[in-house]
């Protein structure tokens, strides 16, 4: 079973009747063979799903209108086997609406070297073909992922793995609803932007309700239920000792508990895939929601604190992307440094709101006075996150554009116990190193939430902001700051023309 088994990807395969119908039965087979081995492959987390050929521009519209309205189609694969002149393609390709994937392989990995003859080149002419298709897509100015390579490498089928990764984080934000609890947090600017530019851009909405709805929720919490929560906290974490039965802050936990069930079921009912909350905005609410967002995160919502809509949508897309991988995706922030020349490094962390998909071994369920917010102590759970390659992600509203701003980090093991900080945390080292990664982050305008993930890579995220249409910067072990302030300014002035031109 695929890891998104509701999901599919269409082979799409151009040719035409120049050569013959012997040739277009060989383009249909091979056809047929290629979707069957790229679907039995572990690396396409997607079905694939074979196409009859086409090679009339009817045949290629009426493909891919119905690929626009499969709902469960997130994208397309096209290949030309043969010559397939690009005209036939143009009213299609303006009509498609899901992300395109050019895969430029050929059915054959080598040259018969013997035996070779025009039957074989005609047929054979992957070569010709897809330069053909490719002229046209740029000459229509088209995002997509070209992969170059047999089918069979496993190079090629990872690459188009990738690719349907973004595509499945790009297909659950279409039509997404994230609701905001309160506003965002008074007189602070990185977590704002415009959520109908969002939402005519990246198919999401995002709409404030009043926290007295979400209060409503929480009151209505069944007993029997809570109960049952507080058991499943008692069997997973390690729980405080003023936290258990008979405890001196047992209320705490029972009322954190109960919060999480009524958030949870607001969300459910409202078919949302995300939420924002604010320690400014807690009316009626006797905690900030700490262990709640933690565990709803876990299971797939994404979040952003202070009403910061567009992490929360970021979160929730990289947790989709993400799935099956090992490792999590989760809020994050950078909130303190630690300065040492030879051990320069990054306190992540958040008040209280660190997925607990992150926790390397068994988490602590405490409580500790917040000292913001004015409520009463919140409870929430305590652990360190493990080492390894990972990323930062950050999605800003630049005013003409969105930037997504990637940075890739090295995940380090706690320098000290740190007994005395109750609060998730990942320490990390940012790469290339600290002045040039944190330069760069404060440059590009990065803001100070993120979505940090263990398990996808640049060329996802990539592939992702292609579909998007975003701009995508990145700060690696390449990246020099002189190069990239450039690239600021040169895509200054290339979304300045875009502006002007739409």
């Amino acid at each position: 079973m695929k890891i998104f088994n509701d999901q599919e990807v269409w082979l799409i395969t151009g040719s035409q009747h120049l050569y013959g119908e012997e040739t277009l039965d060989q383009v249909k087979r091979h056809s047929q063979i290629i979707a069957e081995e790229l679907h039995k492959s572990d690396a396409i987390p997607v079905s694939v799903k074979y196409q009859p050929i086409v090679t009339r521009p009817e045949e290629i519209f009426e493909t891919l209108v119905r690929a626009n309205q499969k709902d469960n189609c997130i994208g397309v694969i096209v290949w030309m086997h043969t010559f397939s002149p690009a005209k036939m393609w143009i009213r299609g390709l303006k009509a498609l609406r899901k992300p395109m994937l050019h895969m430029h392989t050929q059915f054959n990995r080598d040259i018969p070297w013997d035996t070779i003859d025009m039957d074989f080149m005609n047929l054979n002419q992957s070569a010709h073909g897809d330069r053909e298709f490719g002229f046209m897509a740029s000459r229509l100015r088209m995002e997509r992922k070209v992969v170059v390579g047999h089918w069979q490498f496993p190079k090629a089928q990872m690459e188009i793995g990738k690719w349907c990764r973004a595509a499945c984080g790009w297909h659950d934000w279409q039509g997404a609803k994230f609701v905001r609890f309160g506003d965002n947090m008074r007189q602070v600017a990185v977590t704002e932007g415009d959520k109908v530019a969002a939402e005519m851009k990246f198919g999401f909405s995002v709409n404030t309700h009043p926290v007295s709805e979400l209060v409503a929720k929480v009151n209505a919490v069944n007993d029997g239920l809570l109960q049952e929560r507080l058991k499943a906290y008692e069997e997973r974490y390690a729980i405080a000792d003023a936290l258990k039965v008979k405890g001196s802050q047992r209320d705490a936990l029972i009322e954190a508990a109960r919060i999480e069930m009524g958030l949870e079921a607001f969300l459910a009912e409202g078919g949302y895939k995300g939420f924002t909350d604010t320690f400014e905005d807690l009316e009626g609410l006797r905690q900030l929601p700490g262990i709640a967002v933690q565990r709803l995160m876990a299971k797939g919502y994404g979040f952003g604190a202070e009403g910061d809509w567009k992490t929360a949508a970021l979160v929730r897309a990289m947790k989709v992307m993400g799935k099956g991988l090992k490792g999590a995706n989760a809020f994050m922030e950078d909130y303190t440094y630690h300065f040492d020349p030879e051990d320069s490094l990054v306190l992540g962390s958040h008040m209280l709101e660190v997925d607990e998909g992150l926790a390397e071994g068994k988490a602590s369920c405490e409580v500790h006075p917040l000292g913001i917010g004015g409520k009463e102590d919140p409870v929430r759970l305590v652990f360190n996150v493990g080492e390894g390659a990972a990323l930062n992600a950050a999605l800003m509203d630049m005013g003409n554009r969105f930037r997504l701003l990637v940075n890739e980090v090295e995940a380090v093991s706690p320098r000290a116990s740190l007994p005395k900080l109750p609060v998730a945390r990942v320490l990390w080292k940012p790469l290339p190193d600290m002045e040039t990664a944190c330069k760069a982050w404060i440059l590009a305008g990065g803001a100070h939430h993120t979505c940090f993930s263990q398990n996808l890579d640049l060329e996802i995220l990539e592939d992702f902001a292609a579909m998007a249409e975003l701009e995508l910067l990145q700060i690696g072990k390449e990246t020099e700051i002189r190069r990239f302030k450039q690239e600021i300014h040169w895509n200054e002035v290339y979304y300045k023309n875009v502006e002007r031109i739409n």
